[in-house]
Parts: C-alpha cells; sequence; structure tokens
C-alpha cells in the first residue's frame, strides 16, 4: 500500500512540473515571421525528350514558371545572395521534374561518390516534405560533377534526427550542364544546370500512414511542402586550382552561404514548417493557403518556447501565461505534459490539431 501511494505521488509530481524529468534540448524560435512562399507546378503536356542532358533551353522547359528569387537563409536581414538561382518545375503521371540553373564564375566540384556528403563542395539541394507533418520528408543533394546525396529524414536534427542514408531515390534520372569548365579557374565560366526525374514511387511509398500507396502520382491540388538551397563557399586560386578562402582571423575557411528559396531565420535548413508550397495542377489551378495554416504556425510557436522553457527549467509547464509571449492567439491551447513529454492542442473548425514534443505535429 505505501509503494502504490508513492507512486502516485511520484506520478503526480511528474505530471505538474518537475525537476526530475528528462527534456529535450531546446530549440531556436526563427526570427522571421510565417510567410512562406509557394509555387504552382503544371502538368507537363508534352512528354520528356529523351534522357536528361542538364540543358534547360529544350522546349519542355518553357511551359514552367521561373523561381528567380532566393534568400539568405536567415532572412532579408541579411544581404541577397550574390549569384542568382534559377529553378522551374513541372510533373506528370512519371516524374516530378527540377530544372536548376545556378550563375556561377567558379564551377568546382570534389565528392564523387554518391552519398557522400555533397554540402563539402558547392552544391544544389532539394527538400520535399508530402506532409505537414514536419517527420518523415526527403533531401536531395547534387554538385557539378553530378554527384548524388539522396536520404530520407525520418525527423529534423533538432528533434533527435534519424538519417536513413542508404535510402535512394530508386529510378531516379539526374544530369549537369556547364557552361564553362569544371575545376579550371582560367575557363570562362557563366553557369551549371541540372535536370532531376524523380519518379513518384519512392516519394509516395514512404508516407507515413501508408504501408502500400493507394496512388502514386499527386492528386490535382495537393500540397506538399518545399525548399531549394544552394551552398556557395568562397574561393581562391592557388597553382591552377580553386581553393576555399581562408579567414585570416582563424585560419579556417569561411563558412559556406546558404542561400533558399523559403528562409528558415536561422541557420538550418530542416525546418519544414517555413518551407514553400508546391501546389500541383494545371494552368487553371491557384494557390490557397491551406485553412489551418496559421493554427498550425501557433502550436509551431508553442513548441519552441516550450522546448526552450523545458531546456531551461528541467520540465515541461502547463502554464500558458509562460509560452504566450506578446502574440494573439485564436485559443487557449490545451497543454498536458509529463517529466519527459509533451503535448498541446488548439481547436480548428472541424478538430483539433496537436503538436508534441519531438515536433510532430497532427
Amino acid at each position: 500500500m505505501k509503494k502504490v501511494a508513492l507512486f502516485s505521488l511520484l506520478m503526480w509530481i511528474g505530471l505538474s512540473e518537475t525537476v526530475y524529468s528528462q527534456t529535450l534540448p531546446a530549440v531556436k524560435e526563427p526570427i522571421i515571421g510565417f510567410n512562406p512562399p509557394h509555387y504552382v507546378c503544371r502538368r507537363t503536356h508534352i512528354p520528356y525528350p529523351g534522357e536528361p542532358d542538364g540543358r534547360l533551353d529544350k522546349a519542355f522547359w518553357q511551359q514552367a514558371e521561373t523561381i528567380t528569387d532566393f534568400h539568405d537563409i536567415e532572412g532579408d536581414a541579411l544581404p541577397r545572395p550574390l549569384k542568382q538561382t534559377k529553378v522551374k518545375l513541372l510533373w506528370d503521371d512519371n516524374y516530378l521534374y527540377i530544372g536548376a540553373l545556378l550563375e556561377d564564375d567558379e564551377i568546382w566540384a570534389t565528392v564523387s561518390k554518391r552519398d557522400e556528403i555533397i554540402f563539402f563542395d558547392n552544391d544544389f539541394e532539394v527538400f520535399l516534405a508530402p506532409k505537414p507533418t514536419s517527420h518523415r520528408y526527403y533531401e536531395l543533394e547534387m554538385n557539378a560533377m553530378n554527384t548524388v546525396w539522396d536520404l530520407l529524414m525520418e525527423k529534423p536534427a533538432r528533434d533527435g534526427v534519424h538519417r536513413i542514408l542508404s535510402w535512394d531515390i530508386r529510378g531516379l534520372k539526374s544530369a549537369v550542364h556547364i557552361d564553362g569548365e569544371l575545376n579550371n579557374p582560367s575557363a570562362k565560366n557563366r553557369f551549371w544546370s541540372i535536370e532531376l526525374l524523380i519518379p513518384w514511387l519512392p516519394l509516395r511509398e514512404c508516407g507515413i500512414d501508408e504501408c502500400m500507396p493507394s496512388r502514386i502520382a499527386p492528386d490535382n491540388g495537393e500540397i506538399w511542402r518545399l525548399n531549394f538551397s544552394r551552398v556557395e563557399y568562397r574561393m581562391d586560386t592557388a597553382n591552377g586550382n580553386y581553393v576555399k578562402r581562408t579567414n585570416p582571423a582563424t585560419g579556417q575557411p569561411y563558412p559556406e552561404y546558404n542561400w533558399v528559396w523559403a528562409p528558415t531565420g536561422v541557420i538550418d535548413i530542416h525546418m519544414p514548417e517555413l518551407w514553400g508550397y508546391l501546389v500541383f495542377g494545371d494552368e487553371n489551378t491557384q494557390f490557397v493557403q491551406p485553412e489551418n495554416a496559421q493554427i498550425e504556425w501557433q502550436l509551431r510557436k508553442l513548441y519552441y518556447r516550450q522546448r526552450q522553457f523545458g531546456a531551461a527549467n528541467g520540465y515541461y509547464t502547463t502554464d500558458f501565461d509562460k509560452l504566450k509571449g506578446d502574440d494573439t492567439w485564436s485559443a487557449v491551447p490545451q497543454i498536458d505534459v509529463t517529466p519527459s513529454m509533451f503535448e498541446i492542442s488548439l481547436p480548428t473548425s472541424s478538430g483539433k490539431l496537436h503538436i508534441r514534443q519531438d515536433g510532430y505535429l497532427w
């Protein structure tokens, strides 16, 4: 009887606010507001011509609108990118087609084996999330040598990352075209461009709630989350080769630039909640922000702050006043905690949305 009473007391302490808990590390709250860009990906009306060659001057790509507005990853408080990036997307029942042109007078690459760390080179990166949960999304990177690194992310690094490095996009087709010459500083370099043909099945079958997908290509009007990132290093030349520029104060190479389509407000691209909206449609499709987008963002802010509170205090709080800040809220959230977990929910017009300590939203 005494053991039961003691256990009940400990459980009561744990379910309120206890210093004997195991909270997760703090998560930075972005310094930018919620304003993701969007792109309507049009269904192609003509077949892709043969195998990819990396060139974007073919008639196929004239159907697509062009993304040109890239930013520093932390937002426009920092300088805009020094070099322009252009991206186009199309789709059909077989592939998601991505074309990118990276203006550059320094075209170089060193990583030559698939699934090695590409961002040690200048690279182009694609991030795709079929679900709005922030978990289980895809990352694809490539350099000017057409070396690919593709991986499945179970969750972002902030939430205890599990990168599935051996996962490959089976059937992926990629190519690079260089206007200039690779690894030759004396060449008249203008740009390098890429084409990616991404089959649907590897993207669809890893959906969280689908063991065997009932459909492969997206439905018309379906919305995913999407981001692009371009890593660019400051370079010098030595003995006819490119070398990363060294910061004389540290003796180490300068950190890379991170130029993205959808800024995240912190130096971390793995924040799917701030990526742009990718809408699959046709020439008549218009973008409408998802109905619950603002409520999802409110839950995200509470998640950032609860994680910060837990890291600072050793426990999660049920006190909304400690989390709400100066924001305007659609409703008072329900907050439930244990020594190592929390769940926060807000009502919507059709029910409730929830978020938990590892950022999973449903």
